[in-house]
């Protein structure tokens, strides 16, 4: 018999367009994919140089399970140089990835029927993570008019005895949007840890993005390689946290993870002290692509209140065309042949919405808009 852990957890919809998507193209489709959020850069070479030099010179061992100490305390300068926190690497564990390291932290936090606040529209993996623990998410619905953020009072109402943390993620997925230092602060007062998604962090084309810690050590940080730095097939990610949580976190990666991959923390060492001028060329494209788009779908009648300045991401509310974002997103696919990631696959309230991603070619984003276009003269 299949655990009901195993029945009830719900799919990652945007991974099912993705794999539509490919099953178009083994039938010899040509498919503009605007749904998958990963960058379209190749790793830059001085990470790829180094994670291959680690492979030549024997370095395929496991590593601490904590990771290496040396890009631990790289990391613990990052964040000095960036947000002028001090973290040691004590406090830091690397994992296989962002994913990984939420299941480590859900699991060292909660126990059964203990609380995580939400905001709603969310990261569909998020409650995904904390049910799979036997933890409880609760819902704080944000709305386009504030660029579904967070209003502080709105948590307060939530909290409860239950409630061991609130979640934030700033640059947001699915949103694009940047939390304010003011609003953080605000939020950091509350006395539940407050759990900072910052794999986004350096995506920001306007404004400035604000770490956790920067107003709270009741903090834990995620975040990881993936996104700034090219690298989602690396599988890399990290955890900032109290010195109380590392070690019964180390423990819990030692008999499920054991350690991260060796090579690929020698490559992000690499990209932390020398792909800076990488990132910066990336991001200036992103950005030329975020402008782009946003007039683009503007043009096209998709609602957009609050221009999103950070990721790489646009939810378009699309409720003039249906408000069954996951019929609409799969039409898209099979007649316009592009994919978007259909609103409700990231909470009841971005039901109604798409979203767009622009981590691909400015050729591909213009073509895939051309053929939105076309597919929309239908609602016209």
């Amino acid at each position: 018999m299949i655990s009901k852990k195993a029945q009830e957890i719900p799919p990652f919809i945007v991974m099912d367009v993705l794999e539509k998507a490919q099953e178009l193209e083994r039938k010899g489709e040509h498919i503009i994919h605007l749904e998958v959020g990963e960058p379209d850069f190749d790793t830059p070479e001085c990470i790829n140089e180094a994670g291959y030099r680690a492979i030549c010179e024997g370095k395929t061992h496991y590593t601490h399970s904590m990771g290496l100490f040396e890009l631990r305390e790289a990391i613990a300068e990052d964040y000095w140089k960036k947000y002028q926190v001090k973290i040691s690497p004590e406090q830091i564990l690397v994992a296989s990835g962002t994913s990984p390291a939420m299941l480590l932290l859900f699991s060292a936090l909660l126990d059964s029927g203990d609380e995580v606040i939400l905001s709603n529209p969310y990261y569909p993996c998020y409650p995904n993570i904390i049910r799979f623990v036997d933890g409880v998410p609760v819902f704080v619905e944000v709305f386009e008019e504030e660029g579904f953020q967070y209003l502080p009072e709105m948590i307060q109402e939530k909290l409860g005895p239950r409630v061991k943390g609130i979640m934030i993620n700033s640059p947001a997925n699915p949103t694009g949007n940047i939390m304010s230092a003011d609003r953080m602060k605000r939020i950091a007062q509350f006395s539940p840890y407050i759990i900072s998604d910052e794999i986004y962090h350096g995506l920001v084309y306007e404004g400035k993005a604000h770490s956790i810690l920067e107003f709270t050590d009741r903090a834990f940080v995620i975040n990881g390689f993936s996104k700034l730095y090219a690298m989602t097939g690396w599988r890399l990610g990290y955890l900032i946290a109290a010195k109380e949580f590392i070690r019964p976190m180390q423990k819990i990666q030692q008999n499920l993870f054991i350690s991260a991959s060796s090579f690929a923390q020698w490559g992000a060492l690499a990209g932390l002290r020398e792909a800076e001028k990488d990132i910066q060329r990336m991001v200036s494209t992103y950005d030329q692509r975020r402008r782009y788009l946003l007039g683009r779908l503007k043009e096209l009648g998709f609602g957009i209140t609050v221009e999103p300045t950070g990721a790489f991401y646009i939810l378009a509310n699309a409720k003039r065309f249906s408000k069954d974002s996951y019929r609409l997103a799969f039409d898209i696919l099979t007649e316009a042949k592009v994919g978007v990631a259909p609103g409700i696959d990231f909470g009841s309230n971005a039901e109604g919405y798409l979203r767009f991603c622009y981590a691909n070619s400015m050729e591909n984003i213009k073509e895939g808009m051309n053929r939105l276009e076309k597919y929309l003269e239908r609602y016209r």
